[in-house]
């Protein structure tokens, strides 16, 4: 039961149906989607982020349709106008992605499945969790979404650095759902707090290391200094599914071992 024709403007509903065998649904995904990789070879691809293709949408003629956050709103706004049925999530945080994928599946009558998955995910969290309270050492952590301007990282990626075994630096920002919130007025202001690793995500374009060591006054952070200075890439990251759950915290898991392992 439940909606047959499903376009997905972004990723995260993508990977969760897939994971639970409801892919068939599925008619369209946002032109991002990278998990899992047979989706951009048999789904036809109809969304950016902030921007979707609205007639080819209306053409595969979905009868609901999922996106995520404010940023996607307008694209809510023109489908429901055209007698769309449009679901927008809009979770930050961790347990805000476990409810996610239970909510998911109940609405395309997988219910039972979707609460296994979840149940099955968060074992693999509460074992990277156990295993971090173990370090003897906890790194500070600034974690950097975007460049120009600096952006803080957001809710989920936050606890998520917290369950690797991190402190991330800015956690009073990390609260702040909107992006803009979390733009650092005062660059500099990361000098002070001294993080022991700096990650970054730049959404969409490769982070540059040289780029951060380059910035005024920066050779004094520890992180610099260290060299602990890393990339994880935006799709494991910063999309708030099961991708983030999973590899993308195995990276922060990789990155923090690391670096405690070299403080004894």
């Amino acid at each position: 039961m439940g909606p047959k024709r499903i376009v997905c403007l972004t990723e995260e509903p993508t990977e969760t149906l897939y994971a639970l065998g409801e892919q068939d649904r599925i008619v369209g995904i946002s032109g991002f989607t990278v998990r899992p990789t047979i989706a951009r070879k048999e789904k036809p691809k109809v969304s950016a982020f902030t921007s979707a293709k609205i007639g080819e949408i209306l053409k595969l003629q979905p009868d609901f349709v999922i996106g995520f956050s404010d940023i996607q709103a307008d694209i809510a706004a023109e489908l429901i106008r055209n007698g769309i049925e449009v679901w927008i999530s809009n979770h930050r945080s961790v347990e805000g992605i476990f409810e996610y994928i239970r909510r998911l599946g109940a609405l395309v009558g997988a219910g039972d499945r979707a609460n296994a998955y979840a149940d099955e995910l968060r074992r693999g969290v509460d074992a990277i969790q156990a295993e971090a309270a173990k370090l003897p050492h906890r790194p500070k952590v600034y974690f950097e979404e975007w460049d120009s301007p600096q952006i803080s990282g957001i809710r989920w990626v936050s606890e998520l650095v917290q369950i690797a075994g991190g402190d991330d630096i800015y956690p009073e920002r990390a609260v702040m759902p909107l992006a803009r919130d979390r733009i650092l007025a005062d660059p500099s202001d990361v000098i002070g707090r001294a993080p022991d690793i700096i990650i970054g995500s730049w959404c969409g374009k490769k982070f540059r290391p040289e780029q951060v060591v380059a910035r005024d006054g920066w050779n004094a952070i520890p992180a610099v200094r260290d060299g602990e200075l890393h990339e994880i890439k935006s799709p494991i990251i910063l999309q708030p599914g099961p991708a983030a759950l999973t590899d993308g915290l195995e990276a922060l898991k990789v990155i923090v071992r690391r670096w405690a392992s070299r403080q004894d």
